[in-house]
């Protein structure tokens, strides 16, 4: 399977707007920037990078700048509708499958998706795992998350055919464990249902 991380398509055009001291909520010069931009992002799981023009910003795009802005870039029309048709391909094109993470994928990238989990937490379980990552405190980390939630609220809601997984009290190996297992149900049942799958 390959895999997709639809945010990191947003950071990387947040990271160009940084880049060039454009203001993140001035969205005309953030889609006039983007437009000459090219975006490209590697779907194999052991190898993951993001290059934007070219240039490998897989690092750049996960520092604290790019998590405060990259809410006011991703509510950008054109650069959703860019980087959603670009998502779509990557899926499409994607042998034998793909696991597509982000906030919109299951209403909005791909609402025909096979299986869609909506992954939760509480907000404290969400931040000490988050923390060590970026190299802040739990109680920063859970204010900053705090603020990108209430700024990403739109993007966020759950697929009306999505099964919710609540992960608060789950180990990272058990939340694989639970959704390796929906998977498989799922393609039994679609297999099932479909002599030629």
């Amino acid at each position: 399977m390959r895999y997709l991380d639809t945010g990191a398509t947003y950071r990387a055009i947040t990271w160009l707007v940084l880049s060039h001291g454009v203001d993140a909520s001035d969205g005309s010069a953030v889609a006039a920037l983007a437009r000459g931009s090219t975006v490209e992002v590697s779907t194999d799981p052991a190898n993951q990078w993001v290059r934007l023009d070219g240039r490998d910003v897989s690092r750049e795009i996960r520092t604290r700048g790019v998590d405060s802005n990259v809410s006011a870039v991703a509510v950008v029309d054109e650069v959703r509708e860019r980087l959603t048709a670009m998502q779509r391909s990557i899926i499409a094109a994607a042998t034998p499958g793909i696991v597509a993470e982000g906030r919109d994928v299951g209403r909005v990238v791909a609402p025909d998706a096979q299986l869609k989990v909506y992954l939760t937490a509480d907000p404290q379980a969400r931040a000490r795992r988050r923390a060590p990552d970026r190299g802040l405190t739990v109680d920063v980390t859970e204010a900053d998350q705090a603020r990108r939630d209430r700024l990403d609220a739109a993007q966020s809601a759950m697929a009306s055919d999505a099964v919710l997984l609540d992960t608060t009290d789950m180990t990272l190996e058990q939340v694989i464990r639970e959704i390796t297992k929906l998977a498989r149900d799922r393609s039994e049942l679609a297999c099932a249902g479909d002599k030629n799958s």
